[in-house]
């Protein structure tokens, strides 16, 4: 069953898209720049000790580090934290270090789904602020690490909380046209210039279409599980923007 609810509030990425345009060149160049620098000094202790610096807990010496957000207009922390990184340490050092520093901060471990083999390793946690998850996998010599944080407050006030046991999907339109998603057997139009509009659905594969006058549809399928919140968007050209994950 798929219950459709007005007045999601707008994600930031399409309210603040003019000024993203005018940035976009500089960010693409920082990224390039920063994506894979080494952070190895020459000689270096084997133990892994935490980056005070970072958001989420991180180890000091890593070949690669990204931190993600998603933000909303109004609401001053992040309604989800990733962070993506590769050090070179082994997968069980690696594993020791985040039960460690995680535990310090209050997160606490969940038994439930928990997969800890050779060269992977998921598991799920209840932290202060709401669901998380850690995954790392064994590449060559080193170790990736995929950490995510949930803020249940913020996505609370964002009004893109899912209902127990449900995702939600926000369906936004910025282009100058109405706009119609198609997913679960159900039609969602959306006028130009009007609000998101929020669906519940079950946790599935679903396969979905996005349409816009004298444009082809888009035809992709996303793939939500419970407590997730995720945006379609129609972009201001029309086009229908990748998948985006909210919460």
């Amino acid at each position: 069953m798929t219950t459709i609810r007005h007045g999601a509030q707008a994600p930031a990425r399409w309210q603040l898209f003019a000024c993203g345009l005018a940035l976009f060149a500089s960010c693409l160049l920082a990224a390039s720049a920063g994506a894979f620098v080494s952070n190895l000094p020459p000689l270096f202790s084997a133990a892994l000790t935490p980056d005070p610096a970072a958001k989420l807990p991180a180890p000091t010496r890593y070949l690669y580090r990204g931190t993600h957000t998603t933000v909303m207009p109004g609401i001053e922390s992040p309604l989800r934290t990733r962070l993506e990184t590769t050090v070179p340490a082994e997968l069980g050092d690696v594993l020791a270090f985040y039960r460690t520093e995680l535990g310090k901060l209050g997160w606490q471990e969940k038994p439930d789904g928990a997969v800890i083999a050779a060269g992977h390793v998921r598991l799920a946690f209840a932290s202060p602020l709401g669901p998380a998850a850690l995954e790392l996998a064994r590449k060559d010599s080193s170790t990736s690490i995929h950490l995510v944080q949930k803020n249940a407050e913020a996505a609370s006030r964002a009004n893109i909380m899912p209902e127990p046991g449900q995702a939600k999907l926000v369906f936004s339109n910025i282009s100058g046209k109405d706009a119609v998603l198609t997913i679960d057997a159900k039609t969602v139009k959306r006028a130009a210039g009007t609000h998101a509009v929020s669906l519940d659905l079950a946790p599935g594969r679903y396969s979905y279409e996005l349409s816009v006058p004298d444009r082809s549809a888009t035809t992709k399928t996303l793939e939500i599980v419970a407590g997730d919140a995720w945006e379609l968007t129609v972009g201001p050209d029309g086009d229908a923007w990748p998948p985006l994950q909210l919460y």
